[in-house]
């Protein structure tokens, strides 16, 4: 065996191992094989399976917005909106507004961040670009 292979089956078995300790017993199984799901690469899917694992975040833009617009962040909101960014992600959505009774909020998936958000009274007359999905909580 070249050096070469040595490094490449090391690196096969450490990507397989990271795999499933998040869980991902398929990515894995693809790993140890030597092939991914068609049209990913390793580091889209370990990418997935961090944020898939770390609670929804709020970009420093989506944070002021919060604060100038009295938007109150309360647990069952929180869990609301991670509930929906699950449902997002399952569907394949990268870019998303969750939309509420009082609120939207833009959200990119992959990076399980929420990007801006707006109150009802704004969202009456505003137009959402560049999103690929919506969910209603």
């Amino acid at each position: 065996m070249t050096e070469i292979s040595k490094i490449s089956e090391m690196n096969k078995v450490n990507a397989t191992s990271k795999v499933n300790h998040l869980g991902n017993t398929a990515a894995a199984e693809a790993l140890k094989r030597g092939s991914l799901p068609v049209g990913q690469s390793f580091q889209s899917i370990l990418n997935e399976q961090l944020s898939k694992n770390s609670p929804l975040q709020f970009s420093k833009h989506a944070l002021d917005r919060v604060g100038k617009r009295g938007i109150e962040l309360t647990d069952d909101l929180l869990n609301s909106l991670n509930s929906a960014v699950s449902k997002a992600r399952e569907k394949g959505a990268r870019d998303v507004v969750i939309i509420d009774t009082k609120q939207a909020f833009i959200v990119n998936v992959p990076n399980n961040m929420v990007i801006t958000t707006i109150t009802g009274r704004e969202m009456r007359e505003n137009v959402f670009t560049n999103i690929d999905s919506a969910v209603i909580i």
